[in-house]
């Protein structure tokens, strides 16, 4: 319960900014009981149920249920978190999406952390509503504490096709770790593109930021290329400190995915973000 009030909190405090991203790209956190738009006949709820199956509402607000079904890590291995044994779920993140041409919704559920483990547990959803609403896919996109859609929650980089964005993040007193996962939907399923780390720092002497930005600068079949940009900015307090004040600086890492047909998969032109990573890890 108390972890479930604290990622309840904790989505709450990052709304604000969040909320640009609900706006302009309908990302959404409906009340589970409530009717999807233009299916009277089918709730949230029953959607999430498609990925806890025994899930049912509380009395302190709260949606409880056990284990999710099994699935898959988005980007494979056995290196991401477990589910927690009981679930105590507030909400879940809508967003629409195109997928091969056809209108799909995505749902996300933090469901938390398991006793023995340092991270969390997000369900990644795929539902087809055209018909009797199906579960298409369902995938582990949690990497870190807590999971969101990151602004803008999704890229289009064809008339039918969305890219997904997804971010697993978590912060102490003066640093913020966070692993942003590009996720490409294709045959209805999801297929991971690339995850990108980045930390933030902010101490006496200073603040550095690491913030991203995505573009898509052309229209290439079948699917547009990507641009990543990380904005890495340091900017001096000017504050007596024990530690000296570095100099103001600003610089971009870019990085840019491009389809690659014989491959059937994106492919990036720089390993900008990994040499990236490995600096920011002799930070922490």
């Amino acid at each position: 319960m108390v972890a479930g009030l604290f990622r309840f909190i904790f989505a709450c405090l990052l709304l604000p900014w969040l909320w640009t991203a609900a706006q302009a790209q309908a990302v959404s956190f409906p009340e589970l009981n409530s009717a999807v738009p233009g299916r009277q006949d089918v709730t949230y709820l029953d959607l999430a149920k498609m990925v806890v199956p025994d899930l049912t509402a509380g009395d302190d607000g709260f949606y409880k249920g056990s284990a999710p079904i099994e699935m898959r890590d988005m980007l494979g291995g056995d290196d991401g978190g477990s589910p927690p044994e009981t679930v105590n779920l507030p909400n879940a993140a809508v967003l629409p999406i195109r997928a091969g041409g056809k209108d799909r919704l995505t749902m996300l559920f933090d469901l938390g952390q398991a006793q023995d483990s340092a991270e969390g547990f997000a369900v990644l959803a795929l539902y087809d509503l055209t018909g009797r609403p199906k579960l298409l896919d369902a995938v582990n996109v949690g990497t870190d504490q807590s999971t969101y859609f990151r602004d803008p929650g999704k890229l289009a980089v064809s008339p039918g096709d969305d890219v997904l964005i997804t971010m697993s993040t978590h912060f102490n007193s003066n640093q913020g770790y966070v692993g942003t996962i590009l996720i490409l939907v294709r045959n209805d399923r999801f297929e991971p593109i690339d995850q990108i780390d980045t930390f933030d720092e902010n101490v006496c002497a200073y603040k550095r930021t690491q913030d991203l930005s995505f573009q898509t600068p052309d229209d290439k079949e079948p699917y547009a290329a990507i641009t990543v940009t990380v904005t890495d900015a340091t900017k001096p307090r000017g504050e007596t400190c024990e530690e000296p004040a570095p100099k103001a600086a600003s610089y971009d890492i870019s990085v840019t995915y491009h389809w690659d047909q014989a491959r059937s998969r994106y492919v990036r032109n720089s390993d900008a973000f990994e040499k990236l990573s490995v600096e920011n890890a002799k930070r922490f």
